[in-house]
C-alpha cells in the first residue's frame, strides 16, 4: 500500500459536526495519483514507487521527461514524489492512486511549504517585543545585545536574527480527517496546512491511525 499522496492546498473553511460543533477545516485537493515507475529493492536497492500528479502540457516537459513518462502512459505531470512501500509487486505503471486510502476520522501527516516573508526582523520572525517607544529610548524594533563579553568574543551560533523568514518545508502532524468527498477529490482536515492557497502538498499516513 502506497502510505502518501500528493495534493493541493484549497483554502480553509468551517463546517458544523452532527453534534452542531463548529470545526475550521483546511479543504485539500488530493490526487489523482498515477503511478509513473517501480523501483524494486534488486536494482534500485529500496522498494518504492514514483507517482505524478497535477496534469500539464506535453509541450512544456523536456525530451528527457516526455521519455520517462511516456512509460506509464500518455499522461504528463507537474510534480513528481516517490513513496517507500513494503511490496512493489502490489503497483503496476499507470496505476491510478485516489483516496480510498483515507478514512473519516483518521490521523495523518501533512507536509507543504510555509509561506515566503523574505527577509525579516526579530519582531516578526522570532516574536521579539521590542524596546520601548518613548522617553529617547533609540531601541524600537533592533535585537538588542548579540554577543558576549571578552569571552567567548563571538557571536553564539544560532542566535536569533533578523533574516529569511518562510518559505521552509514543514509537516504537520496528527490532523484529523473531518469529511472526505471522492467524486471532487477533497479532502478536509481539521486546522491548518502550511502553505499558500494552491500550494503543494503531501499526505502521508501516519504509522499509528486513529
Amino acid at each position: 500500500m502506497c502510505r502518501g499522496m500528493i495534493g493541493k492546498k484549497l483554502g480553509m473553511t468551517g463546517i458544523f459536526s452532527p453534534e452542531g460543533k463548529y470545526i475550521p477545516v483546511t479543504v485539500l485537493k488530493v490526487g489523482p495519483c498515477v503511478v509513473t515507475q517501480i523501483k524494486v529493492d534488486a536494482t534500485d536497492g529500496y522498494n518504492a514507487v514514483q507517482v505524478g500528479f497535477d496534469e500539464k502540457k506535453k509541450s512544456r516537459l523536456n525530451k528527457p521527461m516526455q521519455g520517462h513518462l511516456s512509460k506509464s502512459g500518455e499522461g504528463c505531470f507537474a510534480f513528481l514524489r516517490e513513496y517507500r512501500v513494503d511490496n512493489p509487486d502490489d503497483f503496476s505503471l499507470g496505476q491510478i492512486i485516489t483516496l480510498d486510502m483515507f478514512k473519516i476520522k483518521e490521523h495523518v501527516n501533512v507536509t507543504g511549504t510555509t509561506k515566503g516573508r523574505g527577509f525579516s526582523g526579530v519582531i516578526k520572525r522570532h516574536g521579539f517585543h521590542g524596546g520601548r517607544k518613548t522617553h529617547g529610548s533609540k531601541s524600537h524594533r533592533i535585537p538588542g545585545s548579540i554577543g558576549c563579553s571578552a569571552w567567548p568574543s563571538k557571536v553564539i551560533k544560532g542566535k536569533k536574527m533578523p533574516g529569511r523568514y518562510g518559505n521552509e518545508r514543514k509537516t504537520i502532524k496528527n490532523l484529523e480527517i473531518v469529511d472526505i468527498r471522492p467524486e471532487q477529490n477533497l479532502i478536509m482536515l481539521k486546522g491548518a496546512v502550511p502553505g499558500s492557497v494552491s500550494g503543494i502538498i503531501e499526505v502521508n499516513k501516519t504509522k499509528i491511525t486513529g
